[in-house]
């Protein structure tokens, strides 16, 4: 198993931010390696973060402005090679089409919610590491 996952949160709110570190801990399920945060408050520190490599999972806050975590999950997917898989933090259920539409692998919507976020966190990793990424 590896060391460690490296997890990007982005979101221009340090409180949603910090909620994601609250809810995924330092292991968000025990079959996965502890996570190290980056986070990111804006786009080009998300795009600095993920050319330099080394992270296995986002988590992208749907309600950031002005550069919204859904616009953003999308134009990864279309720039960053082998882009990481993305959690999508999302403000109403009712905007599951447009977590779609951003090819994000999962979402869950505000406010975190702690075992919902950590499984699904925890799911990405696994897929991601067992790929051998």
């Amino acid at each position: 198993m590896q060391s460690s996952a490296t997890v990007l949160v982005y979101s221009d709110d340090a409180n949603t931010r910090e909620q994601v570190r609250l809810a995924a801990g330092r292991r968000p399920a025990a079959d996965v390696p502890p996570v190290e945060f980056v986070e990111c408050a804006t786009l080009p520190a998300v795009l600095k973060a993920l050319e330099q490599g080394g992270v296995d999972a986002c988590v992208l806050d749907g309600e950031t402005v002005p550069a919204g975590g859904m616009g953003v999950c999308r134009q990864i997917k279309d720039e960053i090679y082998d882009c990481p898989p993305v959690l999508l933090l999302m403000g109403r259920p009712q905007d599951a089409w447009l977590a779609t539409w951003s090819r994000a692998e999962a979402a869950v919507t505000l406010p975190v919610e702690p075992v919902e976020l950590a499984e699904a966190l925890a799911s990405l990793l696994r897929e991601r590491l067992s790929s051998g990424v």
